[in-house]
């Protein structure tokens, strides 16, 4: 029963961030970045991105730990709530100096300090958000947790509808924009802290220095690899400010923007795909269960849709670009680049995660300082001539990279064999999804239509090439 009750409160929860999270992401920013241009919404991403850099200090594991000891013991709500939630504000107030400090250093005028200032304060508030929900999951209050994981970006649609619409008269602009992610966050960190607040005895703030340094000291590999990844993940726009002149940074960042943001999207589905996995490979790993079949399955059924996409969007590039982006086409060849790196993140999702439920943290840190260097260098030499294309090459180098050294951390740890029928059916499949593609842009004059049958056909071709089959859907769905 209680097996049941969780499944339907995650189905929901899944439902729920793909029919909002999405609209938010591909309808309201796009009009955004539309309403304000390239230039002011480029200034925008270029800080969000900085912001975003640092922003491990904010949690520092105690989202994980907390969800974990709540989950298994209850009663710990309320003895921790209070030296937890101080530990929250601290370090909040550390990563709003560092942050500000960073700005300064790197010269950053009043204009571009007031941004940051607000963008950090919304990480810190994303951040206390979710610290919250943690609590709220460990007490298995699924459906709260589920209306709070969307409730930040009803309200911010709330206010951004009527500026879009100009129903007062008014344009709207990225302070607008950035005012109305800091309402939606503020009112919904208000109602996650109430909800835990209901379920404690008590609640007063108070310092626990020597439960809060074990918990830094537990975290801190975890938060290492968290911090490096994404520095390689999020460096691209950043770089795009510092490299290039002022304005033109700007607006070239505002392109690769446009072009990364299905991309961001889509990377929901392998994420929380990601987030079932790791359970599961947990448990059989502490049972010495073999996972090779597990990984072959889960990567297969990733990686299917993955290349499809990815493919699909290099080939429809224009017209794709025309569609999200309400018309303009001006990030048209960043978003064929981007597009492909789909296949190296999903790719990544199965094997990262494999890694992580093994403790091999130290693996995995290797594997982000090398993406680190090999973005900065590639950052460095192809952004100055090829501008928001070079940081998309970037990118895609680096996805991939990274993604064959997880693949071969796995390999030899935990002593996989090479499957050269699998690696055949993959190789086949990619042959002919490329042919779809090409052969399908003729078939109507409806570009909408041919990339329906490109995707019908390409799905066929994943049965028809060996690379997938009904029975290790089955089969995967036995494991889950």
């Amino acid at each position: 029963m209680q097996q049941k009750k969780f499944v339907k409160n995650i189905a929901f929860l899944i439902v729920l961030n793909l029919l909002i999270k999405p609209f938010w992401s591909l309808g309201i920013e796009i009009s955004v970045q539309n309403a304000v241009g390239n230039v002011s919404y480029g200034e925008y991403a270029i800080l969000f991105n900085f912001s975003f850099l640092l922003n491990i200090i904010l949690d520092f594991g105690v989202t994980n730990f907390n969800n974990k000891n709540i989950a298994q013991n209850n009663h710990l709500l309320t003895k921790h709530f209070s030296s937890l939630f101080s530990l929250k504000l601290l370090l909040g107030v550390i990563y709003f100096l560092v942050t500000i400090l960073l700005g300064f250093v790197i010269g950053y005028d009043f204009r571009f300090m007031k941004l940051l200032s607000l963008l950090a304060v919304n990480q810190f508030l994303i951040s206390m958000i979710l610290y919250l929900r943690s609590s709220l999951l460990g007490l298995h209050l699924f459906k709260i947790d589920s209306f709070l994981s969307v409730a930040d970006r009803l309200l911010m649609m709330m206010i951004c509808i009527p500026f879009l619409l100009m129903w007062f008269d008014c344009k709207i602009d990225i302070m607008t924009f950035v005012y109305a992610q800091t309402t939606g966050y503020a009112i919904t960190a208000i109602l996650a802290f109430l909800a835990v607040f209901l379920k404690t005895e008590h609640f007063k703030l108070k310092w626990n220095w020597p439960f809060s340094l074990m918990i830094l000291k537990q975290s801190f590999p975890f938060a290492i690899l968290v911090l490096l990844m994404t520095f390689y993940n999020r460096l691209d726009s950043v770089m795009l400010g510092y490299l290039l002149p002022l304005g033109e940074g700007s607006e070239q960042a505002g392109i690769y923007a446009k072009a990364f943001r299905l991309l961001e999207a889509g990377n929901m589905v392998p994420l929380l795909f990601a987030m079932q996995l790791i359970p599961v490979f947990s448990k059989m790993l502490k049972q010495k269960e073999s996972v090779e079949q597990l990984v072959k399955l889960s990567f297969i059924l990733l990686i299917t849709p993955a290349l499809i996409v990815s493919v699909g969007c290099f080939f429809y590039s224009y017209e794709l670009s025309r569609l999200i982006n309400h018309g303009i086409t001006d990030s048209e060849n960043e978003f064929s680049i981007l597009m492909l790196c789909f296949t190296a993140v999903s790719s990544t999702y199965v094997f990262s995660t494999l890694l992580t439920a093994n403790g091999n943290l130290k693996q995995l840190n290797i594997m982000a300082v090398i993406g680190i260097l090999i973005n900065l260098v590639l950052n460095i030499i192809l952004i100055p001539n090829h501008k928001a294309l070079g940081s998309a090459y970037s990118s895609l180098i680096t996805q991939f990279f990274t993604a064959a050294i997880q693949i071969y951390f796995v390999y030899k740890i935990f002593k996989f064999k090479i499957n050269w029928r699998l690696l055949i059916s993959l190789v086949v499949f990619i042959v002919g999804i490329i042919m779809f593609n090409i052969f399908s842009k003729s078939i109507t004059k409806t570009w909408e239509i041919n990339f329906g049958i490109m995707c019908v056909c390409s799905f066929i071709w994943a049965f028809a090439s060996g690379l997938i089959s009904v029975k290790s859907i089955f089969r995967f769905v036995k494991y889950k």
